[in-house]
């Protein structure tokens, strides 16, 4: 199955913290740097949180079955950006 990374700023601090904390409403793998998020082919479950229902959106159009998010992958032209700051202590 098409694993797609990209960056965790996709997400927005709400959704990160319910991804860090393993609170998604759709399958997800927390990692220290992001996570891994089951999409399916087709999609199986539309998510709750919106940004991450925007993204399974684009994924299932191309094909992706698993969004791997980490704060290092590459920010995506067209996917909305969200502050990071915006969890820091």
């Amino acid at each position: 199955e098409s694993l797609a990374s990209l960056s965790i700023s996709h997400l927005s601090p709400s959704t990160r913290l319910k991804l860090a904390d393993d609170e998604l409403s759709v399958n997800a793998y927390p990692t220290d740097s992001g996570g891994v998020i089951y999409v399916g082919a087709p999609c199986y479950r539309i998510p709750a949180e919106a940004d991450l229902a925007a993204i399974f959106m684009v994924a299932e159009q191309a094909g992706i079955a698993w969004l791997k998010f980490d704060s290092e992958a590459a920010v995506i032209d067209g996917l909305p950006v969200f502050d990071m700051s915006a969890l820091e202590v």
